[in-house]
């Protein structure tokens, strides 16, 4: 991370570059700290007097604005949120942490950055003291902050503009010895002073991502009784081809001895470069959907190299990742217990798991007012079968009004009169 720091004499020519940024669409306010308003709520104006209500306090500072880029390489794939993170503990360990300041994300580079507007007046009239802030303050919250975030330092900064190593294009160089020992030895070489690795199986999963191994031969054979060491080209499909190199040919001496050399110093100085592999990892897995492949895909845009260890059946047993920005080599388990092969399927399939649930609870959701509905009335036709099976007793029959007739004495009961037929010969 590359920090500039710059005293304009105006706040606002500062905000209203930043400003005119947005406008364009080359721009974004991330962030309002210390205002009573979120950035997305107020306007120029709005911003800019939460400025100048401190800055009418001291009437002798002659400046009185802080302008701070944070620069970040072109292969760092920083979330808004991290950025955040990182712009306010910047300000924080400068002194400007309670100081009301802007963050502004530029998109109109080739590396990402943001921008952080602030005044050095305090709420007491006084004014931060900004002298030689670059060089102490400032470069102090750099390497602790590229250390905590995994960031690439700003030394290395004008390295990773260089050209990085190439793949060897086996096709055009498998034809001659002469030919293969310079393109074997470019890629080595690199590999052998800049990558940390510890054991020749990691040293090879930093050259298989180049189309070159380290070959030890058979166990029975000459070479591996006598501890030598070849290195060879791959092809696309992972084969050896071409014309094997001895390790001892190679300017750099990749021998066997000088690597084993290398294994125990590179434990020590690859430790405090894990964060940056374990923090990619855990921003890649809840979106790789249940698939080692996604996973691989999405590493890959964070400059990760995964190589996979299967058993013949396809089982994967291993996991080792190359991480092209920090050079470093590891195996899945030496990052800890959660990054392991096993480890790494299982959160996997525990991320697919959630998200099934999350579309559960969705449908429960929409659905919960029919299914209440259909409670209710199970619950009705529950009461109606109820009282309709209720047992009366004797006391409820000779109280209740209703009719009954199927009990009345045949006594009682009225009796029709029959009409007598009336002689029609009288007429």
């Amino acid at each position: 991370m590359v920090a500039k720091i710059t005293i304009p004499k105006s706040i606002e020519a500062v905000l209203n570059y930043n400003e005119q940024k947005t406008q364009k669409g080359k721009a974004v306010c991330l962030h309002a700290a210390n205002y009573l308003k979120d950035a997305k709520q107020m306007n120029f104006y709005q911003k800019l007097a939460g400025f100048e209500r401190l800055n009418i306090l001291n009437e002798r500072a002659t400046t009185k604005t802080l302008h701070v880029s944070l620069n970040f390489s072109s292969s760092e794939k920083l979330q808004d949120e991290k950025l955040l993170k990182i712009a306010e503990l910047y300000m924080s360990k400068i002194g400007f942490g309670e100081q009301p300041f802007l963050v502004y994300k530029h998109e109109d580079a080739g590396h990402p950055h943001i921008h952080i507007v602030s005044t050095t007046i305090k709420v007491d009239g006084s004014r931060i003291n900004t002298h030689n802030i670059g060089r102490n303050q400032s470069e102090k919250a750099r390497k602790e902050i590229e250390q905590q975030f995994g960031l690439i330092k700003a030394e290395r900064q004008a390295e990773l503009r260089n050209p990085g190593i190439k793949p060897v294009d086996a096709a055009k160089v498998i034809y001659g010895k002469h030919e293969t020992k310079r393109a074997i030895s470019n890629t080595v070489g690199a590999v052998f002073n800049q990558y940390k690795f510890t054991s020749l199986p990691e040293f090879n999963a930093a050259l298989k991502q180049f189309n070159v191994i380290a070959d030890r031969g058979k166990e029975e054979g000459r070479i591996y009784k006598s501890r030598g060491l070849v290195y060879r080209i791959l092809d696309s499909n992972g084969n050896k081809v071409g014309v094997p190199i001895k390790a001892s040919s190679i300017s750099c001496k990749p021998i066997l001895d000088n690597l084993e050399k290398k294994f125990e110093a590179n434990e020590i100085a690859r430790e405090p470069l894990k964060h940056r592999t374990k923090s990619a990892l855990d921003e890649a897995l809840p979106i790789s959907n249940k698939s080692i492949k996604n996973l691989v895909d999405n590493l890959s845009k964070q400059n990760i190299y995964v190589l996979l260890r299967q058993n013949a059946e396809g089982r994967l047993y291993g996991i080792t990742f190359v991480d092209n920005i920090t050079k470093c080599v590891f195996n899945g388990s030496d990052l800890g217990k959660g990054y392991s092969a096993a480890a790494i399927q299982s959160r996997l399939s525990e991320t697919a798991a959630n998200k099934v649930l999350e579309q559960e609870d969705n449908k429960t959701g929409s659905a919960a007012g029919g299914l209440q509905k259909v409670f209710n009335q199970q619950k009705e036709h529950e009461k109606s079968i109820s009282a309709s099976s209720k047992i009366e007793t004797p006391l409820d029959v000779l109280l209740s009004t209703k009719e009954q007739y199927d009990n009345v004495p045949g006594n009682l009961m009225k009796k029709k009169r029959k009409r007598r037929k009336r002689n029609n010969n009288n007429f």
